[in-house]
C-alpha cells in the first residue's frame, strides 16, 4: 500500500479491514472487461504510483475495465468519471475488490459485530 494516507487509514481503523480485503483482492489487470469493483490499494512507491493517486487512483474510487488493447497492452480503464489508459504493469500495482467481494466482505464484517 502506498504511504500517502497511512494517517487516514489508521484514524478510520480501516488497516485491520484492508488487510482481510486484501486477502480477497486482485489486481487491476486481472479484472474482467465490465466488471464494477473498488480500489483497495495502489502497491508501488515510485513516481508512477504517486501520479497514479494524484489521477484519483485511490482506495475506495469505483473502477472498470472498458476495453484492453487487442495484444492485451494498454487497458482503457475508468476511474471516478473520465478514462485512463494503462499499461499492463501499471494496473498490476492497483488492487481491487469487486462488488460481489465487497459485498460478502461486509456481511462478514456485520456478522462478527456482536
Amino acid at each position: 500500500m502506498s504511504l500517502a494516507y497511512p494517517k487516514m487509514w489508521e484514524a478510520a481503523g480501516a488497516e485491520g479491514r484492508a488487510q482481510g480485503a486484501r486477502a480477497a483482492a486482485l489486481s487491476l489487470d486481472s479484472l474482467p472487461v465490465g466488471a464494477p469493483a473498488r480500489v483497495v490499494a495502489v502497491e508501488g512507491s515510485g513516481a508512477v504510483a504517486r501520479r497514479l493517486m494524484e489521477m484519483g487512483v485511490v482506495p475506495g474510487a469505483p473502477v472498470r475495465v472498458v476495453r484492453v488493447a487487442p495484444l492485451g497492452d494498454p487497458l482503457e480503464v475508468r476511474v471516478r468519471n473520465y478514462h485512463l489508459a494503462l499499461r499492463r504493469t501499471e494496473a498490476q500495482t492497483i488492487l481491487v475488490v469487486t462488488a460481489d467481494e465487497k459485498e460478502r466482505e461486509q456481511e462478514k464484517t456485520v456478522a462478527r459485530q456482536p
